[in-house]
Formats: C-alpha cells, sequence, structure tokens
C-alpha cells in the first residue's frame, strides 16, 4: 500500500509564502518524478512543478519566479516553496508521484491566498 501525505497548507495574505510538503511511503518501485498540480473550484487540475529523479524541473509559466520545487530523494518527499502568493493561487494543492509502472496522488492540500 503506497501513501501520498501532503501538508503545509493553510490561509495566507497576498504577498505571503507557504512550503508545502509530500511524502510517499509503501512499497513501490523507484520514485521517477515528484510533481505539484492545483485545481480550483471548477476548474481542471494543472500542473504547478515537477522535479525528475535527476533534479530536472518544470514550472507552469503562472509561477515561474515566484515557486520552487525540490526534493529529498531519500526520504521520498517533495517541496513546494511558494512565494508572493496571489489571490490567483487559491486551489487545492496536489501532490503526484510517479514510477516506471505506477501513478499515485495525495488527498490535496487546501491553499488560501487572501487579497
Amino acid at each position: 500500500q503506497v501513501q501520498v501525505v501532503e501538508s503545509g497548507g493553510g490561509l495566507v495574505q497576498a504577498g505571503g509564502s507557504l512550503r508545502l510538503s509530500c511524502t510517499a511511503s509503501g512499497s513501490m518501485f523507484s520514485i521517477n518524478a515528484m510533481g505539484w498540480f492545483r485545481q480550483a473550484p471548477g476548474q481542471q487540475r494543472d500542473l504547478v512543478a515537477k522535479i525528475t529523479n535527476g533534479g530536472s524541473t518544470i514550472y507552469a509559466d503562472s509561477v515561474k519566479g515566484r515557486f520552487t520545487i525540490s526534493r529529498d530523494n531519500a526520504k521520498n518527499t517533495v517541496y513546494l516553496q511558494m512565494n508572493s502568493l496571489k489571490p490567483e493561487d487559491t486551489a487545492l494543492y496536489y501532490c503526484k508521484v510517479e514510477t516506471r509502472y505506477s501513478v499515485y496522488w495525495g488527498q490535496g492540500t487546501q491553499v488560501t491566498v487572501s487579497a
């Protein structure tokens, strides 16, 4: 059984910062990539940032320069440092874990940015 657990969401004022964490545990093949997606009410789930085993990163244009993804391979943990938050960043943030054969999702952590 694989578990993916996110933490770090919350309510913050515009311009503030939050740091999300996601840890994968359980029996699974080696992780190839970990990433963060977000979904606002009535919207589709979109990629925010992704990091591969080798450290390559991809960011959505809307968060470039404000968000930073990092990873601790030994702990199967990925982080998302979010700075200069905007009200439009408000969403449920999901962690995605990719192995060679499977994809696992967390339950999501809410990020709310007030104007």
